[in-house]
């Protein structure tokens, strides 16, 4: 695949080079200067990165089984279904995108802790200072599509239209969700889902990388939807920007928690 045929994807796709350079693994530096031209001749494997980049969309728009691993799950003969994702039997998880399921697994603790942080912070917003919106927390079904072949679970997530709350699910797109990656979801967060909250109109989401120390906040009302955080030092407070800034979310006690180190192996 040429350098042009990456800048018409990535202009087609809405990629910023923040985001080329993080699902490439690449320094945003050389991402910028492969696509504005001043870097001439690239490297082999920065080529190859890129590259890997684009063709890893085109793999998850036609077969989303390949793109993400042997957790998926496809139906014989079909896509499973909304009611076959409701009639799971008891304890397991799963999401189900576009008829395959994804199994998920039991949570880490530090996964839990910046999940439990967020959500105690946003809920201090809409409870005490009268926020407007409806904030939940894992497990509860997101019926993204309102079709019969999606159902996702995020981490948490805000609803500013109440008609969309349903007794056993969400029906739609939220306003505002958080994901934290763990190993096992990694690519099927910062791609798959990324694809479809994106598409189904929610307005803002939040990657958390315990791993890579880091924080993704995609605002797609803006042209220039993506800021990352380094949370290896303590940021700012990150504005939430569904609330126009009015809540900024303390990072202090995440930055402890992703540090390295921070939590034993086993």
């Amino acid at each position: 695949m040429t350098i042009e045929e990456m800048k018409k994807k990535k202009q087609e796709w809405g990629y910023t080079n923040a985001m080329v350079a993080r699902m490439a693994d690449l320094p945003l530096a050389t991402v910028q200067k492969v696509f504005s031209g001043e870097t001439k001749s690239p490297r082999y494997d920065t080529l190859e990165a890129l590259e890997k980049v684009f063709r890893k969309e085109v793999r998850f728009l036609k077969e989303p089984i390949a793109a993400y691993g042997n957790a998926a799950r496809s139906k014989e003969g079909g896509r499973f279904t909304v009611e076959d994702w409701f009639n799971l039997p008891h304890g397991v998880r799963a999401e189900l995108i576009d008829g395959v399921l994804f199994e998920m697994q039991s949570p880490s603790a530090p996964h839990q802790l910046i999940a439990a942080e967020i959500h105690r912070q946003v809920a201090n917003y809409i409870y005490d200072r009268g926020g407007a919106g409806t904030l939940f927390i894992a497990p509860l079904g997101v019926q993204l599509d309102r079709d019969d072949y999606t159902m996702l679970e995020p981490d948490m997530l805000i609803v500013c239209d109440p008609s969309l709350i349903r007794r056993k699910c969400i029906f739609g797109a939220p306003d505002f969700v958080l994901e934290v990656l763990s190993p096992s979801n990694r690519g099927k967060d910062l791609l798959l889902k990324l694809t479809k909250y994106r598409e189904a109109g929610v307005r803002e989401y939040w990657v958390l990388d315990p791993d890579k120390r880091t924080l993704m906040v995609y605002f797609f009302e803006e042209e220039d939807f993506l800021t990352i955080y380094d949370l290896t030092t303590v940021p700012e407070p990150v504005p939430v920007r569904i609330y126009n800034g009015e809540l900024a979310i303390g990072m202090e006690r995440i930055c402890q928690w992703v540090a390295e180190g921070a939590f034993p192996e086993g």
